[in-house]
């Protein structure tokens, strides 16, 4: 690519006339469009003023060349920002599945064991899985890295999940008709929930263990 066609694409980049190019390095437009169709090229006095205006180095304007220091500098940023992430979001799926076994240890004591009102423990144990749930939908979205790609692992991650959610299915279905118990039953999912965010943090913590 010559410098003039750099020197278009860098203005065109920053929705700039020719004109306006013009007034920021005291030119003529038509100067502006010689540089820009290699009729001639911008003289050294001016390649300080065009870096500054465009924010580029005069290596990356002559001969292509980008700060490499500086490309570094962003890739260890971002790279730091993804552990981070990862960080925050493994200990928002720890504490939610913490919730939920929080949930599952308070309904099996608090009617049988504390003769308390079921449809108040019921309410509590609703609010304590309703919390948890929060916490993992809230982490794996806020904490999500946008340029994560789907690894091995994550595709491994999903057949087992699937393979678990039918194995739950068939295990919710022989309870419910042979205990006829429909209404105590479904907290087999909850169960299915809670084994599948902790499958899916063994993986997190696997692969962030590599990446260190």
């Amino acid at each position: 690519m010559t410098i003039g066609e750099k020197l278009l694409n860098l203005r065109k980049q920053k929705n700039l006339s020719q004109e306006e190019v013009a007034n920021c390095l005291n030119v003529s437009r038509q100067t502006i469009s010689k540089w820009e169709t290699d009729q001639s090229t911008p003289d050294l006095d001016k390649i300080g003023p065009l870096c500054e205006l465009f924010e580029i180095s005069a290596d990356e304007l002559i001969i292509g060349k980008s700060n490499n220091k500086q490309v570094g500098i962003c890739e260890q940023e971002e790279q730091d920002n993804y552990l981070y992430n990862k960080q925050r979001r493994a200990k928002g799926i720890g504490k939610g599945i913490l919730l939920y076994f929080v949930a599952i240890a308070w309904i099996m004591i608090s009617i049988p064991v504390m003769m308390m009102n079921p449809i108040v423990a019921s309410a509590i144990f609703l609010i304590i899985c309703g919390v948890a749930t929060y916490l993992i939908i809230y982490s794996c979205m806020i904490y999500k890295n946008q340029k994560e790609k789907v690894s091995t692992e994550n595709k491994l991650l999903k057949l087992i999940n699937s393979i678990v959610g039918v194995i739950f299915l068939i295990i919710y279905l022989l309870i419910s008709f042979m205990t006829m118990a429909w209404h105590i039953t479904w907290i087999i999912w909850i169960v299915c929930g809670l084994f599948e965010e902790i499958l899916k943090l063994i993986f997190m913590l696997k692969g962030e263990k590599y990446e260190k």
